[in-house]
Order: C-alpha cells, then structure tokens, then sequence
C-alpha cells in the first residue's frame, strides 16, 4: 500500500504574502489544525512550509501580534519533510517519527503537492490494520472449536 491510496487529497494551501489572520479563518473554516504554505509556479504549487493552529497561539496571539499584519511566512516552519505519493506507507509512518512531525505533504515526482498524510491518518490505518488481526485470531480460534470439540 502506498501514500496515494491512504492521503487526503483535499489540502488546504496557503501563500506566504497572507496575513495569518486568512490561516486562522480557513483552519476554521475546514475544520483542520494546519494549513499548508505553498508556491504557485509554472501553474503547480510546491509546498515550502506549514503553519499550525499551535503557531497561531505560540506565535502571534501569546505575543500579542497583530494577526491581520503578520504573514504566513513570518510565521510557517520552514524545515518542512514531505514524503512522494508511490512511497510505501511504513516509510511515511518512520519518517513522522524520525523527524517528530504530524504532518507530511505528500509530492508527486516533479515536487508538486498532491496531499497531506496526518498522523490521524495514519492511526486510523493501523488501528484498522490490528483490529483485522484481531478479527483473525478470533476466527482461528472459533474454527479449532469447531473443528476439534
């Protein structure tokens, strides 16, 4: 199984220029805790940061800056690790966990986003993945009674 099979396509992007207060209100909006920062080049959009509703706190609330003059590029976390969308989900999952991140923007070959791989996504997957182990043992164990009373 691949990123492509399990990422959610329905990014929301924003450009570097917009005030945070524009992040604030599309977090609200879409009810998500973080946007992606992108270029728009050549007609693609590359992403070059992400800014989470924790930035918007930390950030430019507790330190009572005006969030319709800051930008998103003030702001964003420019280390930012994405992951291709052929990569197999165990290396997306190792590299959230290597490099400490929730979220990783999902590239195709040429660097354009194509998704976001969440760490909620992720958990879903697995916990999916465990309980149809469970499922299995349990049948196992009903087929052996049935089998060998």
């Amino acid at each position: 199984m691949t990123i492509s099979d399990i990422c959610n396509r329905e990014v929301i992007v924003i450009q570097r220029d917009e005030a945070v207060q524009a992040a604030a209100k599309l977090m609200r909006q879409f009810h998500v805790g973080s946007v992606i920062v992108i270029d728009k080049s050549n007609g693609g959009t590359t992403p070059v940061g992400v800014v989470t509703d924790r930035d918007l706190v930390v950030e430019v609330m507790a330190a009572e800056l005006d969030e319709t003059v800051i930008t998103v590029g003030d702001i964003m976390t420019q280390e930012l690790f994405t992951v291709k969308e052929n990569a197999a989900v165990h290396e997306a999952v190792e590299l959230m966990r290597r490099k400490t991140v929730r979220r990783l923007p999902v590239v195709d070959d040429a660097g354009e986003l194509v998704g976001i791989l969440t760490l909620d996504d992720a958990l879903q997957l697995l916990s999916e993945q465990l309980l149809d182990l469970a499922k299995l043992v349990r049948y196992e164990q009903r087929k052996e009674e049935r089998h060998r009373p």
